[in-house]
């Protein structure tokens, strides 16, 4: 990011350098007092000079925005963001969401590093540069996420934490996933040592979390937490001394359920901050980004400058970023969104970096992907799949088998079911009937041979076909659910020959494809485009027989074992409890079912 020097800004600040930009006439939403009163804001190259009445900074070359009868507030800060996930790159993300006024994200960018390593992230990183959304990055605090450790392209330890600790653009230790604090995970430990050493904050990952995992956490410094799933969850974490962020994801609803805290516990809402997580563009486009938030919020019964500043400076101040971002006051980044009113919160206009970037809902300027590394376009290693290779092997005519089962009421949560299943020729077979489907995970990166695994899984409701992706957090490894072997085969190794993507196959065709070229996560499509094809592989899945909310939203979440209570993974199912591979055949672990 562009730091001016400590003498440029104050001669901005005092006016000695005359404005580049006066935003004139409207009212001033003050996030850090509270107020809303009539105010000027003068801007210099990419920071706010002043505020108020900004005469004396006026020279003969400023330009004068007319902002008259409309109200100013900073631009909106996105407290945890897994970008990747939009299947969008920086670029093409950016030109999504600036539009609705985030002009801030705090992210990880994870997903490109267990694929592309620190190349990865280092290139992401200078593609948001020369976009008008800035990414504060925090250092992942360990990859894989998995207990255990799946195969991923790129590990991320102590030693990586030791490095880039150090760079200007990390700004914290992001997603500590709460097991491996409990387990007192040596590798861990040694990273948020490090953080504390360097006056680095810790973000937090720490769903469903018991009171004593909450103490625990707060005590090894995690400063906040996205993932809580009741108001009272929410409540003893902020009772502890830490930060909350509000999710409001695409598959993951829990704004009005977490607002409780402050508009039915009172809780002051100073510490409480809104994150999206993980978004389908097309929600995007239809509902808006971070501005939906303030919406619903609002209607919760939030107070309007509350909730910006739950958008905003609360969000800033949690990550210890408010010297550059979260506030329209001198030397911070001049991100300014001109909107209707506090009340109604629709986003006019909006300037980042001290430059209009977009206006009636639209960027004015096309976004122009940068020429990719071969850091970000490695190739699958994906040993061929075929029809036979895939399936449970067992003995006799059936197997009684713990089959994961998608929870309907709560998002990404997996359950186990024991299920007696037909047994042909050695392989427990689906039954379509039961809505029991296999699922496979194929490892992409040749570490493990790049070999296939096969599970039993309930819930998607395919009478027939196949659904696969390579964008699946935690490892991005080539997830799969399926009705019939021939088709899953296909969907496996279209997507391994193509370089990644989604795909909906049916009868030995490819009924939809969505290339992810760039890792085999992302693609540089304009988020229109990108829409239209989600749009298209949920009507793909839905005409296979799928009556999930999201069946790609489910579907890419099936790798991450910090989700109770199972999860899939190219080492086989994993238990959320114990954080072990299970032998779905065990007795113990699949009784009979009745």
């Amino acid at each position: 990011m562009n730091q001016p020097s400590l003498r440029q800004l104050i001669d901005a600040g005092e006016g000695v350098v005359k404005a580049d930009r006066i935003i004139r006439g409207g009212q001033l939403v003050n996030v850090c007092t509270g107020e809303i009163y009539p105010a000027d804001v003068a801007i210099t190259g990419d920071r706010i000079a002043a505020t108020g009445d900004v005469a004396a900074y006026e020279g003969p070359d400023t330009e004068i925005v007319d902002a008259t009868g409309k109200y100013l507030t900073p631009g909106l800060i996105d407290g945890h963001l897994h970008l990747e996930c939009s299947k969008l790159s920086v670029t093409m993300f950016a030109d999504a969401a600036v539009r609705y006024g985030t002009t801030s994200v705090i992210s990880g960018l994870d997903q490109f590093l267990v694929v592309a390593g620190l190349d990865g992230v280092r290139e992401a990183l200078r593609e948001a540069d020369a976009s008008p959304m800035k990414i504060f990055w925090g250092a992942p605090f360990k990859t894989p996420y998995t207990l255990p450790e799946t195969t991923v392209g790129f590990s991320f330890g102590p030693d990586e934490h030791a490095e880039t600790q150090e760079w200007a653009e990390c700004f914290g230790v992001w997603e500590t996933v709460a097991e491996f604090v409990l387990n007192r995970d040596e590798k861990v430990l040694r990273a948020l040592e490090l953080a504390h050493r360097n006056r680095l904050p810790i973000f937090g990952c720490a769903p469903m979390a018991a009171p004593t995992t909450i103490n625990a956490l707060s005590a090894a410094g995690v400063r906040l937490d996205h993932e809580s799933y009741t108001a009272e969850e929410a409540l003893l974490k902020l009772r502890a001394g830490m930060s909350l962020l509000i999710r409001e994801s695409s598959v993951a609803h829990f704004m009005n359920e977490n607002v409780r805290t402050v508009t039915e516990f009172g809780a002051q809402s100073r510490r409480v901050g809104f994150c999206t997580d993980d978004m389908h563009v097309a929600d995007i486009l239809r509902e808006g980004h971070l501005d939906k938030l303030v919406r619903m919020a609002i209607k919760a019964g939030v107070k309007p400058v509350e909730a910006i500043q739950m958008a905003t400076l609360n969000c800033a101040e949690m990550y210890r970023i408010d010297h550059l971002v979260g506030s329209i006051t001198p030397g911070r980044y001049a991100d300014v969104l001109v909107v209707d009113s506090p009340e109604s919160f629709q986003v006019e206009r909006v300037f980042a970096r001290g430059e209009l970037v977009a206006e009636g809902g639209r960027t004015l300027d096309a976004p122009v992907a940068p020429e990719r590394s071969a850091a970000l376009s490695p190739a699958f290693q994906v040993a061929p799949v075929t029809a036979d290779s895939i399936g449970v092997r067992a003995e006799g005519d059936s197997a009684d088998v713990l089959v994961v089962e998608m929870d309907r009421t709560v998002p990404f949560v997996r359950k186990g079911v024991p299920m007696t299943l037909p047994v042909v020729d050695g392989t427990v077979r689906a039954d379509t009937d039961r809505d029991a489907l296999y699922v496979t995970v194929s490892e992409r990166y040749g570490k493990n041979d790049g070999a296939t695994v096969t599970a039993m899984i309930n819930g998607f409701g395919l009478r027939s076909g196949a659904i696969a992706s390579s964008a699946a957090p935690d490892d991005n490894n080539i997830i799969c659910v399926g009705a019939d072997r021939a088709d899953i085969a296909l969907a496996v190794n279209h997507l391994s020959e193509h370089g990644g993507g989604q795909v909906v196959v049916e009868n030995g065709e490819i009924k939809e494809f969505l290339p992810l070229p760039v890792a085999g996560i992302v693609a540089d499509l304009a988020p229109e485009e990108m829409a239209a094809a989600e749009d298209r592989l949920e009507a793909a899945a839905r005409a296979l027989g799928c009556e999930l909310p999201s069946a790609f939203g489910f579907l890419i979440f099936l790798e991450i074992t910090a989700i109770p209570e199972y999860a899939v993974t190219d080492l086989g199912v994993v238990n959320y409890h114990t954080q072990d591979v299970v032998d779905i055949l065990d007795p113990a672990a699949a009784p009979v079912a009745n």
